[in-house]
């Protein structure tokens, strides 16, 4: 899914200037990287968060256009306002299409109501929802999948058994096999396995 957003630059900075573009319902941004100088601009405040719902927003290349002139950019930082629905602040890295990123994609977990292990009492504990990556702007996917119902009761996931898209690494692995991390484990229900014990108990023989 690609995402564009539309930009101005902006000329008037300053705290006391941030607080008047809030007011207008726009929002300042700073725009770096690529070996270019920052850039500060504005967005409109209701076209944002028209896009922010979207999980692509957040881990995605963006379509970037200032005032006529497209870039790519990824987002690395949003400030909101401490009790409003209101954005206050964006942080977009320029991207060049020749250059290894690194950046977060979050982990959509599926199959939970086809897994087994669930129905016969298994607890699913998300351990981690993203996974770091290291790969070209255009090989960026926007989500990776871990499939549940593979899982038995007792199982853990780690960074190793997520089948990564071509062109894209994990940045934990490559670090070594001490930083394969676990991401999603499937335990029996506290109250299952004290059942469980209870009936192994009731079925032991009495001792002589």
């Amino acid at each position: 899914m690609s995402i564009k957003l539309i930009a101005k630059i902006r000329t008037d900075l300053g705290k006391g200037a941030s607080r008047r573009l809030r007011h207008a319902d726009l929002v300042p941004a700073i725009v770096y990287g690529a070996d270019k100088e920052p850039v500060s601009v504005t967005f409109e405040q209701k076209e944002l968060r028209k896009v922010e719902a979207v999980e692509a927003f957040y881990s995605s290349v963006l379509d970037l256009e200032i005032d006529g002139v497209a870039e790519q950019v990824l987002l690395k930082a949003i400030q909101r306002h401490a009790f409003k629905e209101r954005i206050q602040h964006l942080d977009l890295l320029r991207v060049d299409a020749s250059q290894k990123l690194h950046t977060t994609v979050p982990l959509h977990f599926i199959n939970v109501d086809a897994s087994e292990a669930v129905k016969n009492g298994g607890v699913v504990s998300h351990i981690a929802n993203e996974v770091e990556v290291s790969c070209l702007p255009a090989d960026l996917p926007s989500f990776i999948e871990v499939d549940i119902s593979k899982m038995a009761i007792g199982d853990t996931v780690h960074i190793s058994d997520l089948t990564l898209p071509e062109g894209v690494e994990s940045v934990e692995l490559a670090k070594g096999t001490s930083h394969d991390l676990p991401l999603v484990s499937i335990a029996l229900a506290k109250k299952a396995a004290v059942a469980e014990e209870e009936v192994a108990t009731a079925e032991a023989p009495a001792a002589e």
